[in-house]
């Protein structure tokens, strides 16, 4: 058996000499699993939505509040629990942040009002906000730079499985426990995995310590790289979580009349193309990146190809709707792609901060399109409780006209490089040479040399 092993990157981030197996074993799984419980934890209400709205009397923009305030209160937490986890270490923080989201799912089973489940909501989306940043940490950490793009597919597409699990597999559970019951085996499961990083993901030699963390942080938002990324990172990613989250299945409902057997087929596939997107991208980073080529262009062609199948949701382009979904869902893991974009413009140390303030712009922007399409959605009357296509195509047409501002605001440096380059290889002209040429004949003489130049 090969025994291959990854040697410490600094002395304060690793044990020297760790076997690649037991790292991926004890430093790699446990972060999924949590990252999978985020991933369950942020589309669960896609299928339990309708039960929760009939028990509870929720409306289209209550229900957008409940959904999204996960992700208000996850933007909210990602500088402290980044700061947290490069001071601290993965192990330690994830474990503590993961008893909370356990507690919030138990809460969530039991509660009866809609404050009960905003609170419930709001821990869950606090326990599980340090789930992508632990993950990324870890790997940063432990596992060479030139391998990150990679493993990151490796562990969103791990963590995807969580989307694909509230699905098929979730409505199921739902046939005999109801969603009451599901929380409640959503916290026991919570809680194990909580002990599990705890109990099995290896320390750090010692933790890192932090050195002038507000000049660091300051370093990270001036920095202009980062804010050429992060517009639109969020608008695409953030646009893709928060549809496939939520609107997808009203959608598919409302817009198809999709059955319900059908719709849940249909939200199966696409968690399976989040899966699939995870890997593939992933993937492409990192041939490109062993071919000396960045990941910029190629988030550009993913971006790009996200609001065309949002243009063709808008403008019921005569397509399969079921296909521009599929292609939204692939464009929920680009963060393979913005995150391996950022571990190249900021320092190891750096690692967990940067991710966390794009992270902060990435569930921000969901939670202002999650809430945002619902409280748009009930400007129109429903029929039959049904909401028509045109309150469905105006909501997404706001996020799609955000999104190509983004895209103008990345590309406009490299349009103005090309504008500079085409300038200077197009020859010049001396201005006196077009005054005699258009000046009268009796004076349009030219000097030798002029002639010659010209």
């Amino acid at each position: 058996m090969s025994r291959r092993v990854i040697r410490k990157r600094s002395d304060s981030d690793a044990p020297r000499g760790f076997p690649i197996l037991r790292l991926i074993a004890c430093a790699f799984l446990p972060f999924a699993a949590g990252y999978y419980l985020s991933y369950l934890f942020r589309t669960i209400n896609t299928v339990i939505s309708g039960q929760l709205s009939s028990d509870l009397g929720l409306d289209a923009a209550t229900l957008g509040l409940l959904t999204s305030v996960y992700f208000l209160v996850f933007a909210g937490v990602q500088i402290p629990v980044g700061t947290l986890l490069d001071r601290f270490g993965p192990r330690r923080v994830q474990s503590v942040l993961l008893l909370i989201a356990g507690c919030g799912a138990a809460l969530f089973g039991v509660a009866t009002g809609l404050v009960e489940l905003l609170i419930a909501r709001a821990l869950i989306g606090l326990g599980v906000s340090g789930a992508a940043l632990s993950g990324m940490k870890a790997i940063v950490t432990w596992f060479p730079r030139e391998r990150v793009a990679l493993i990151n597919g490796y562990m969103i597409t791990l963590g995807a499985l969580g989307a694909v699990t509230a699905t098929t597999p979730a409505e199921w559970l739902l046939e005999y426990t109801g969603w009451r019951q599901l929380f409640e085996i959503l916290a026991l499961a919570t809680f194990a995995a909580a002990l599990l990083i705890f109990w099995a993901v290896p320390e750090a030699m010692r933790p890192q310590e932090t050195r002038s963390s507000p000049l660091k942080l300051r370093a990270i938002y001036t920095d202009s790289r980062f804010w050429r990324i992060a517009p639109l990172s969020a608008s695409c990613v953030g646009s893709a979580w928060s549809l496939q989250a939520l609107w997808a299945a009203p959608w598919l409902k409302d817009v198809e009349g999709l059955t319900r057997e059908s719709l849940i087929t249909q939200l199966f596939i696409m968690a399976l193309g989040v899966c699939a997107g995870a890997l593939l991208l992933g993937t492409l980073a990192d041939r490109l990146r062993r071919r000396g080529l960045g990941s910029e262009g190629l988030f550009v062609a993913v971006t790009v190809l996200f609001m065309g199948a949002e243009l063709a949701l808008v403008f019921r382009v005569p397509l399969p709707s079921q296909l521009s979904w599929l292609v939204i869902s692939v464009v929920g893991a680009a963060t393979v792609l913005s995150y391996a974009i950022i571990a190249e413009y900021f320092p190891r140390e750096f690692a967990a901060r940067a991710n966390a303030g794009l992270n902060v712009v990435h569930f921000g922007w969901c939670f202002v399109v999650q809430y945002g399409t619902g409280l748009i959605l009930e400007q129109w009357s429903t029929q039959n409780g049904h909401y028509p296509a045109i309150a469905y195509q105006v909501a997404f047409a706001f996020a799609v006209a955000v999104q190509c501002l983004a895209l103008a605001w990345f590309l406009m440096p490299w349009l103005g490089r090309w504008t500079v380059k085409r300038s200077r290889s197009t020859p010049t002209i001396d201005p006196s040479l077009i005054q005699a040429l258009v000046s009268p004949p009796k004076t349009a003489v030219l000097r030798v040399e002029e002639e010659d130049e010209w």
